[in-house]
């Protein structure tokens, strides 16, 4: 079996709003904040694992300068609301990454050239789950 992917079947979704105007190349970002377990070795060599339960993430956006959802992203930046945010693939495999709590952390970092520059957001998920 042949498995392809096509970056139009990922979409991203924050507080109910579809994200569009993706800049070119990685458009979207996923990662839990911390490891899930530490280790800990003891002198004879023992080994301990303990749980991390930090439910924390990151979720990294990019968009092209021009895209309408920059003004939207920097808007909720702005505002400090808590919102949702998921990144969906219908690729195969099937993916789900995000939270139903999360904040955008600071507006965009602006930049101009002679072309169309990128805009990154990242936003802190606070119940981060991956399906």
């Amino acid at each position: 079996m042949i498995n392809s992917y096509d970056a139009k079947n990922v979409t991203v979704v924050v507080d109910g709003v579809y994200i569009t105007g993706f800049a070119e190349g990685s458009f979207v970002e996923c990662e839990k904040a911390e490891d899930t377990y530490q280790t800990s070795v003891g002198a004879q060599g023992d080994v301990g694992i303990s749980e991390v339960n930090n439910p924390l993430g990151n979720i990294t956006i990019t968009l092209q300068q021009t895209s309408p959802s920059v003004s939207y992203l920097n808007r909720l930046a702005a505002s400090k609301r808590i919102v949702s945010v998921w990144v969906i693939s219908n690729n195969t495999p099937r993916e789900k990454i995000g939270g139903t709590q999360a904040r955008v952390l600071r507006p965009a970092q602006t930049t101009y050239s002679n072309s169309i520059e990128s805009r990154a957001f990242q936003l802190q998920v606070f119940d981060y789950t991956q399906e």
